[in-house]
């Protein structure tokens, strides 16, 4: 994959794993990573301007005809139409990863963890995880989705489709 560009789009509820899995998955390849949340937290722009400035990141990689990763929740489909129509401006192929904690209370920790651990995810608990699941729409289309509790890594089988 390497030299070959492609936009990745990982999308997800907060704390289910996805940003650990984009780096690895941008570690990997390699390729950029470029995540929503540092620019939502830094500029206050939730919501369409953040993932505008990161569509505008990602487009400029793709242009250098490199792979690029794009890590956001993604929860509504005007988001995820953002990517399709940036891979089809930009002649390159999509892949999508949905990655999902299919056990709740190990989610709940999760994000009870990363919030004592790190002050910028001071903002995004449980009560807030919550109102996001309530806001996520079904995802619709050719994706892979990835349980971030099912025993196992992940990773070659997630490179395989991204290599397809």
């Amino acid at each position: 994959m390497s030299g070959r560009p492609v936009l990745i789009v990982f999308a997800g509820l907060p704390g289910v794993g996805k940003s650990t899995l984009a780096r690895r998955v941008g570690a990997a390849l390699p390729a950029p990573v470029l995540p929503v949340d540092p620019i939502e937290r830094v500029y206050g722009a939730a919501g369409p301007e953040a993932y505008q400035a990161v569509a505008a990141l990602a487009e400029i990689q793709l242009e250098l005809g490199l792979p690029v990763i794009v890590d956001a929740v993604n929860p509504v489909a005007e988001a995820r139409e953002m990517w399709l129509e940036l891979a089809e401006r930009a002649k390159v192929p999509l892949r999508v990863v949905e990655v999902w904690c299919a056990d709740e209370d190990e989610h709940r920790r999760r994000i009870e963890a990363r919030q004592a651990a790190d002050p910028a995810y001071a903002d995004v608990d449980w009560v807030r995880v919550l109102e996001r699941r309530a806001e996520y729409q079904p995802y619709v289309g050719r994706r892979v989705v990835i349980d971030t509790t099912v025993p196992g890594d992940p990773l070659g089988s997630l490179l395989d489709y991204l290599r397809g």
